[in-house]
């Protein structure tokens, strides 16, 4: 009986590519988490992750597109970006160039690197305003769908009723379309005057003041005191300062990056 001989193809191991990027610890430190002695300690507890998985020692990363997190909070790892809070004072204009000479934003913040503002308030409006090179952030935070609250105290001719609030949370109709308040508190009342706090995520232009012309109570002054998560606190009209880590995590995970 002749001998039967077989033959066996055997499957080459599957090669997995050696992951590319900058080692973790080194991203983490240079974006001010601490040493890289700091950093492999907040690694080793599993304390960061990557992309939703907890990160490990020696986990490289492409600060182009990994999303970093450090206990639940995004951090920024990309080079180069800066994110500033300013105060805008009354009779400043939200551009980066104004024809008639007037005052602008960009002025009271550092040349380098360039940055822009994030929306605009008026030129009668004071307040909260974020300026930054990050595209990506700005651009979420200005489009209507992500519905970033936006926090505003206003003074108001007039002492407002509850009709008065029941009218802008149900909606009042402008002239390029309805809008209504999230939500609208009495702070203080004095004779012929109020201050009330107005939260609302629309961004039309000079939306607040025509919300409350529309009922009948005119701004005396306007100032914007919260985007999200972000406070303006006790910072002075015209100060500048870099948000915290912590901030510009929040603002991230507001607008879904």
């Amino acid at each position: 009986m002749p001998s039967t001989c077989s033959t066996s193809s055997t499957t080459p191991p599957t090669t997995v590519p050696e992951p590319t990027g900058e080692r973790l610890q080194k991203v983490l430190a240079r974006v001010g988490l601490g040493s890289r002695r700091t950093c492999d300690e907040l690694i080793e507890a599993g304390r960061i992750t990557v992309n939703g998985e907890v990160a490990q020692l020696g986990r490289r990363v492409d600060i182009e597109v990994d999303l970093v997190e450090v206990d639940g909070v995004p951090v920024g790892v990309r080079p180069g970006l800066v994110h500033y809070l300013l105060n805008k004072p009354r009779g400043v204009v939200t551009t980066a160039s104004d024809t008639h000479g007037r005052p602008i934003v960009v002025e009271l913040v550092p040349a380098e690197p360039r940055v822009f503002p994030v929306g605009r308030l008026d030129t009668d409006t004071e307040g909260l305003l974020i300026l930054t090179n990050d595209g990506d952030l700005a651009h979420r935070l200005t489009h209507p769908s992500f519905g970033v609250d936006k926090e505003y105290l206003a003074s108001v001719d007039g002492q407002p009723s509850r009709g008065t609030l029941r009218r802008l949370r149900e909606g009042i109709e402008l002239d390029d379309g309805p809008a209504k308040v999230d939500d609208f508190a009495m702070v203080d009342s004095l004779p012929g005057r109020s201050l009330v706090r107005i939260t609302l995520h629309e961004g039309r232009k000079r939306i607040v003041r025509r919300l409350l012309d529309a009922v009948g109570f005119p701004v005396e002054a306007l100032v914007r005191t919260d985007i999200g998560e972000v406070a303006l606190g006790e910072q002075r009209p015209g100060s500048l300062r870099a948000l915290t880590r912590k901030e510009v995590g929040s603002l991230y995970k507001a607008v879904g990056l």
